[in-house]
């Protein structure tokens, strides 16, 4: 296989002292686009939060992007993230700032201080996604599609080795899901491993790829036709 940006042994993922999911196994090489696809309540976002360390790995041997889940210290955790970016379903964009200020914010946090470095990185990330133009406008002035595509702009700032989308189609409507899709592909074809959580089986179909399902507390690869 591939170079390696996760592999998960024996992993069990609990929620509130309750296990969620157990004996996850799972390896997803370089340039690698897996969905993870189950009912609400089935463990995919524990499954997410575990990757991204918002969730500890107690229990199995974890390792992301070059990252010991089991042995890692709060203080490694922003390090982490540093080469994970991170989409959620609910855009979480700072909603009294313009688009330009909210991916300064994220710069900054990071340890970005040039500022022609950080406009230019800033024009690069919104050229992914076809958004140079908004840059200065609010969110509340963007369509859905468009936030969200910013949050996908917004996890690229760092050149992330993998990219996390929880449900990032959850709040949007069909055409515009298939927009956003259409960018997270595009990524995808230019090298960066993805992995989704989705409940949008459309999009599956759509765009066959490697699919995990949550159920029953365990985890495993189905094909596209018994989805």
């Amino acid at each position: 296989m591939s170079n390696l940006v996760l592999s998960l042994k024996n992993v069990n993922i609990y929620q509130a002292g309750k296990v969620i999911l157990s004996h996850v196994n799972l390896e997803i090489g370089q340039g690698e686009f897996l969905y993870i696809i189950g009912k609400t309540g089935t463990g995919k976002s524990s499954l997410m939060r575990t990757l991204y360390a918002d969730l500890p790995l107690s229990e199995g041997q974890g390792n992301i992007v070059g990252f010991d889940l089991a042995t890692l210290k709060d203080d490694q955790i922003p390090f982490l993230r540093r080469k994970l970016g991170i989409v959620f379903q609910d855009f979480r964009l700072l909603p009294d700032r313009t688009v330009k200020e909210n991916m300064l914010f994220v710069l900054k946090a990071t340890g970005w201080t040039n500022v022609q470095e950080m406009q230019d990185k800033i024009d690069e990330v919104l050229e992914k996604v076809d958004l140079r133009s908004v840059a200065e406008k609010m969110p509340h002035q963007l369509s859905g599609g468009e936030q969200q595509r910013v949050g996908i702009a917004r996890a690229l700032l760092n050149d992330p080795e993998l990219i996390l989308a929880d449900e990032p189609t959850g709040n949007l409507d069909p055409q515009t899901s298939v927009e956003v899709m259409e960018v997270l592909r595009k990524i995808n074809a230019n090298g960066k491993t993805i992995i989704m959580a989705t409940h949008d089986y459309a999009l599956l179909l759509k765009y066959p790829s490697k699919t995990l399902k949550c159920e029953d507390n365990q985890v495993f690869e189905v094909v596209q036709r018994s989805v």
